[in-house]
Formats: C-alpha cells, sequence, structure tokens
C-alpha cells in the first residue's frame, strides 16, 4: 500500500524506519544495490519455477508483509484533533489490524495446510481494494485515484481466487514472482546507473517522477484491465455448468431389486437419426450389495417391427461429480464420441447408456472400480426392458470405452453370476483402462503429460470417497490438495477443465502430487483389486488405436496377453493411427469392425479370437 503523509504530519520513528526499507537501498552503495537485485531476481525465478515448493516461501512473505503493512498504518495514523482526522485515525487503525491479523494467521498456517493460504490472500484482496476505494471519501489527491484504480483490480482478483482457488494458488506465485524478477531487475539497472553516474545527461528530478507517475498509471490501467478480461472469461467458464435436476431424486427408501425401474420421462437431447429416447431412474448396488439410484438414458429405434436387441454402452471419463452425467446434456447417446452410431437405427438395435451411480444421482461415483461400474451398466439393461410400451429382445451387448472400456471388461465378468437372465452375447472394450494400476504408474512417471492433473484429480478423488480405508491427506501432499479437489469437481466438458490442466501444467516439473509411496500401500492394493480379471463366458473384443495419447495401447497389449496365458478367448485389435478418439468415429475402422462383430454375436455365430 501507499499512503502520502502530509509534511504537517509527522509520522513516529518506528514508521519512518517501516517506511525507509526502499530509500535505504537508494543510499546503498552501488555494488550492494545489484547484488541484492540478482538474488531478488534469483527468489523471483524460484517463486515462478516452483510454485508448488515456492508457497511455503510465498506464506512466509505474505505474512510477515501483511504484518509490517498493518504496523505502518497504525503508526502513521493522524492524531485525532478533529472529526476528519478521527474517521482518518479509525479508518488506519481499522485497516492496520486486519492486516496484521491476516499476517499473524498466514504466519501460524504456513506449512501446516496450503489451503488457507488462498483465501487468505483473497480476502487480503478484497480487503485492501475496499479500503482503497473508502480512501477517496477522504482524499482525492492524484495518488488516492491512482490506488483506487489497483484497487479495482484488487476486488476483481479476490473475487477470482475465491471462485478458482486452485488457480489462485499457481498465480499468486506467478504474480509474485514476476513482481520480484522486475523488482530485482530495477536494483540492478539503478545500481549500474549509479556506477556510470557520470556518463551522460542525468534526468531531472522532475521529469523523473513525471515519468515515475505516468508508469504507474499505466501499470495501473494494464493490471485493471487483465482483471476486467480475467473476470469476463471466468464468467464464460462458469456458464453452463450442468445442474441435476428434479427427475434424478431417488425415493428415500429404494427396494432391494437391482435393476428396478424407478420413473422414466422423454429424453429431448439429440439422438442419431431413427432413434426415440427416454431418461430413465433405476435402482443398482454398490460393491457391498447396498441398493443405490443410478441414472441413464434409453434409445430405441422408431418404427421396429421387431423387438430389438438391446446395447449396454458404458461412457468413457466425464468427470467424478454428480453435474457431469451424460444424461443431463443432450448429447447422452451421439455420433460423436461414440462408435458406430449410425449402426443402430439401421440394424434395428436399442441402446441404454448408464450415467453409472453419482451422476445426476447423488452418492458416490465409482470411477474405476470394477463391481460399482459393471453392475450398473447391467442393472441399466433391466431397466430398460421394463419401459412401458417398449419391446427389447433378449439379447444384450456390451459396449464400452476407455473408463467405460474399464466398465464393459467388468460388467462382462459379472454378467453370468449378476444378471444372468440379460443373455450377454458379447463384450466390446474399446481403449479399456483395464489396468488401473499400470496407468497410475504411468501418470505418476510423467506427471508434465496433458491432463495428468485431471486423471489423479478424477481416481483419487473417487477412490478416496468409496473406501473407508483411503485417506485423502495420506495419498497427496499437502500443497497439492486443494488443486486435486477443486478439478475432482469439475466436468471435463466445462471451460474450468482448462483452469485445472494449467495448473497441473504449472506444478508438474516442480514436486510429485501424490505422496511417494502411495501406490505401495493400500491405494496401490485397491487400483491392483480393481483390475478385471475374468471369466468372461461371452465372446470380448478389445479394440484400440496404436496412437493412443490416453491409455498407452501397450498396458492393453501386456492385459490382453496376461488374460490369454490365464485362458481367457479375447479378439484384439489394434489401429496404427487411430488415436484415443478418432477410432470412434463414424466409418472408422473400428466402427466398422465394431458393427460387424455386434451381428455376428446376435446372430450366435462361433466367435474367434487372437489369443496365440
Amino acid at each position: 500500500m501507499v499512503r502520502v503523509v502530509s509534511t504537517d504530519q509527522q509520522p513516529s520513528a518506528l514508521s519512518q524506519r517501516v517506511r525507509a526499507v526502499p530509500r535505504l537501498m537508494r543510499r546503498a552503495p552501488w555494488w550492494l544495490t545489484v547484488v541484492v537485485g540478482l538474488l531478488l531476481v534469483g527468489l523471483g525465478l524460484f517463486l515462478l519455477t516452483r510454485p508448488l515448493t515456492a508457497l511455503g516461501v510465498l506464506g512466509w512473505y505474505v505474512g510477515v508483509s501483511c504484518v509490517i503493512s498493518g504496523v505502518g498504518d497504525l503508526l502513521s495514523a493522524p492524531a485525532p484533533e478533529g472529526p476528519a482526522d478521527r474517521r482518518g485515525s479509525a479508518a488506519a487503525l481499522v485497516a492496520g489490524s486486519a492486516w496484521i491479523l491476516v499476517g499473524v494467521a498466514v504466519l501460524v498456517w504456513v506449512g501446516r495446510s496450503a489451503d488457507v493460504l488462498g483465501p487468505l490472500v483473497a480476502g487480503m484482496l478484497l480487503v485492501s481494494g475496499v479500503l482503497a476505494l473508502l480512501r477517496l471519501f477522504r482524499d482525492r489527491s492524484a495518488e488516492s485515484w491512482l490506488g483506487a484504480v489497483f484497487g479495482l483490480a484488487e476486488i476483481a482478483f479476490g473475487v477470482l481466487a475465491l471462485v478458482w482457488p486452485d488457480a489462485t494458488l499457481i498465480v499468486i506465485a506467478i504474480l509474485f514472482g514476476g513482481r520480484t524478477v522486475l523488482f530485482g531487475v530495477s536494483l540492478i539497472g539503478r545500481g549500474l546507473l549509479a556506477r556510470l553516474r557520470g556518463v551522460g545527461p542525468a534526468s531531472t528530478p522532475g521529469r523523473r517522477s513525471r515519468w515515475l507517475l505516468g508508469l504507474r498509471w499505466t501499470g495501473a490501467v494494464l493490471v485493471l484491465a487483465l482483471a476486467a478480461v480475467t473476470l469476463l472469461v471466468s464468467a464464460r467458464f462458469r456458464d453452463g455448468i450442468p445442474v441435476a435436476d428434479a427427475f434424478y431424486d431417488a425415493p428415500a427408501d429404494l427396494p432391494n431389486s437391482p435393476g428396478k425401474l424407478l420413473k422414466f420421462e422423454p429424453y429431448d437431447g439429440d439422438l442419431p437419426a431413427g432413434l426415440a429416447g427416454y431418461r430413465l431412474l433405476y435402482v443398482t448396488t454398490d460393491a457391498d450389495g447396498t441398493a443405490i439410484p443410478a441414472s441413464g438414458v434409453l434409445a430405441v429405434p422408431t418404427g421396429a417391427s421387431e423387438p430389438a436387441p438391446l446395447i449396454s454402452w458404458a461412457h468413457g471419463t466425464v468427470g467424478v461429480t454428480r453435474g457431469c452425467a451424460p444424461s443431463i446434456g443432450r448429447n447422452a447417446i451421439s455420433e460423436t464420441g461414440m462408435p458406430a452410431m449410425d449402426s443402430l437405427a439401421r440394424n434395428g438395435w436399442a441402446m441404454v447408456a448408464t450415467d453409472y451411480p453419482g451422476m445426476g444421482t447423488d452418492g458416490n461415483f465409482p470411477y474405476l472400480i470394477g463391481q460399482g461400474e459393471g453392475r450398473s451398466v447391467l442393472d441399466a439393461a433391466r431397466a430398460a426392458r421394463q419401459v412401458p410400451g417398449v419391446r427389447i429382445a433378449d439379447r444384450t451387448v456390451i459396449w464400452g470405452h476407455s473408463q467405460g472400456g474399464h466398465a464393459a471388461l467388468w460388467a462382462g465378468q459379472l454378467a453370468a453370476s449378476y444378471a444372468p437372465e440379460l443373455n450377454v452375447v458379447g463384450t466390446a472394450a474399446l481403449s479399456p483402462a483395464s489396468d488401473p494400476m499400470a496407468m497410475a504408474a504411468t501418470v505418476l512417471a510423467h506427471p508434465d503429460s496433458f491432463g495428468a492433473s485431471l486423471a489423479v484429480s478424477f481416481v483419487i478423488g473417487a477412490y478416496t470417497r468409496y473406501y473407508s480405508d483411503l485417506d485423502f491427506d495420506q495419498v497427496i501432499a499437502p500443497s497439492a490438495r486443494t488443486i486435486v479437489r477443486e478439478a475432482a469437481a469439475r466436468c471435463t466438458g466445462e471451460g474450468g477443465t482448462l483452469v485445472t490442466i494449467l495448473a497441473g501444467l504449472a506444478i508438474a516439473r516442480d514436486q510429485p502430487i501424490v505422496r511417494a509411496g502411495a501406490l505401495a500401500g493400500p491405494f496401490g492394493t485397491r487400483l491392483t483389486a480393481n483390475i478385471p480379471t475374468g471369466p468372461w463366458s461371452a465372446p470380448l473384443f478389445v479394440g484400440q488405436g496404436e496412437a493412443d495419447e490416453v491409455i498407452p495401447f501397450r498396458i492393453t497389449q501386456r492385459y490382453v496377453s496376461d488374460e490369454c496365458a490365464d485362458g481367457a478367448e479375447i479378439e484384439l485389435h489394434g489401429y496404427p493411427a487411430g488415436t484415443h478418439m478418432s477410432i470412434l468415429e463414424t466409418g472408422s475402422p473400428l466402427s466398422l469392425q465394431l458393427e460387424k462383430w455386434t451381428s455376428a454375436r446376435l446372430a450366435g455365430e462361433p466367435a474367434t479370437g487372437t489369443c496365440g
């Protein structure tokens, strides 16, 4: 904070000492100024390149700065000789006390919880901005107007810090780092200029003051413009975040009947041509057999003369929170991001697409947790057959992609024991997350890969909520907990995901998000337990692009090889140019092969595996 002290109000000796630090550097020898500048540049670069590690250093810096600023405000308060002075003295007392309290709070909590730093800095920015605006009521000088412009920017950034707490921790480090580098560079330049003072004409004090004032106004306007643009982008990111409506509210007492249809209604999303849709709410069970609600979408061919064979679809990763359910949006069953969709109406096939529990409905989402995923896929097929007026044949084929490929493998594995009446005749797992343990090890070994922070956040967030023996704080490094929590609260289709990815990339080369040795403990045990190992009572198709940038093809190859060695019969297809999503496009080699394979399964033709 910058305060103008009038000539007739002399601050105390301590106040002069507190505010004389910049003047001391101006009086220092040129070489000392250069050395201090170099040290500050080094510190600033450290903050810029190691933001997560630097949060502790930054916390001490913020805490001490707040305390010093508060002391300075208290000691520079005007003597209460008149009404204006009394108001000024009261404002200085409030401001100084607030800064000291914030500083002490930061210092007390530094090292205990980095989660506290973001909200405290947000509060500090809001308080500072409001006080800068209030100062205009008693002082209309150019200095106060300049402070008010900075105050508006502080309020904007304070609001952003509350809205995006994960990005705030990184942005704070970067901003302080950049500011420290610039200050260090200015000291180096001042010291070198002092050394060469005899060379060239020196600027007059008046010209230097006007130049400095103009520079400060330029900086203030630029900072305010940046804050305004950031607020606008933030608002756009938050627009359109999906919200579950009353349809997803389940009865308090659920019937203990897995697959029981609770309610349905027409689905008005964008379906492939020739299909009509319904939203479903039904009963499924979690890993311990407790009845829980789940939702999904059923699409049936219009004008079909025969009962439609059913495809039970398991979708890929879209998030791990309630509002991410595909059935809330318009693309639960769509030609975008789903394979062979043009084949449904053409072949007279129906499709039911589960949201999984905890999406749409309240509850814990079983992300890469096989029992919860697989049961919800099978129970969706049960519920689809209960919609009045819809005729569905007794043959079922399971499809799934990515996370849904993991769910499909588990559903196919569970079908014979959990839902034998569904007559599952085949399971197709596309780019499957078949080995959660191997995937976790790969992500942790390459934390700077695009989207790695999302993957870690989704898995750890879901596992620590689902399993009582896993503790979030024991798995995640303290300084990364805010980032992981915020990431796990977002959907991949919303703009805020970009914040998560950028924050993850910013800290990736700094320090691990996950504590060292986490995979060797209970977390690793749970990941390993969720590898689907069969047996599968129906033919199994596994297809994946060999250029997959999300799930390395070598993990799928190793998984299939291990299952083949254990006696499974699997038909594996790799597509050399295929990426994680390109294999799903209409007319892609996988889509054409999947349609042909599914037709053969529904016709009862024998399957040919590729094991051996």
